[in-house]
């Protein structure tokens, strides 16, 4: 991902009000990211802990989803698999996260949802750059078909929230 400002990221949000935009808190290490070895950014808004935020390119711009997280009231299951990145987490790993569709799909209340790491860091796990436990599904794969699965996921997601 290259190099993004605040500016940019405000600017990108397809399924978001301006006002709820001027809400959000950005991650407090956004100035310190490492750009060069993210497929996309996504956080949780630390001020509503039930809002997160995914940003990546698509199709040559960046686009912006703001995500609900799935209540974690309820049974959890013991383990977990982000669909972006295929990594398996203990509990409280992965979450739920659902995306308000954008444009007329969107204010009809149609929405879609994925798991997701709970830390937003697959792309550090697919470089081996943030260690997993245990054995995982594509360990064995070159890291640049890892990332590649990796980037080809995000751009299905941000496609059908483009819908």
């Amino acid at each position: 991902m290259q190099d993004t400002t605040r500016d940019d990221i405000a600017r990108c949000f397809v399924n978001s009000s301006r006002s709820a935009v001027r809400t959000m808190t950005l991650p407090r290490d956004f100035d310190d990211m490492p750009w060069p070895d993210l497929d996309y950014v996504g956080w949780i808004d630390p001020r509503a802990p039930r809002r997160a935020y995914l940003v990546a390119e698509h199709a040559g711009r960046l686009v912006g989803i703001e995500l609900r997280a799935a209540s974690s009231d309820g049974p959890r299951p013991r383990t977990g698999m982000c669909e972006l990145c295929h990594a398996v987490h203990r509990v409280g790993g992965t979450n739920l996260f659902t995306a308000r569709k954008a444009g007329a799909a969107g204010k009809a209340g149609n929405s879609v949802g994925t798991y997701m790491c709970a830390d937003f860091c697959c792309s550090l796990y697919v470089r081996g750059r943030k260690p997993l436990g245990g054995n995982q599904p594509e360990q064995a794969l070159p890291t640049e078909t890892r990332i590649a699965q990796l980037v080809r996921r995000i751009d299905g997601f941000v496609a059908r929230v483009l819908g």
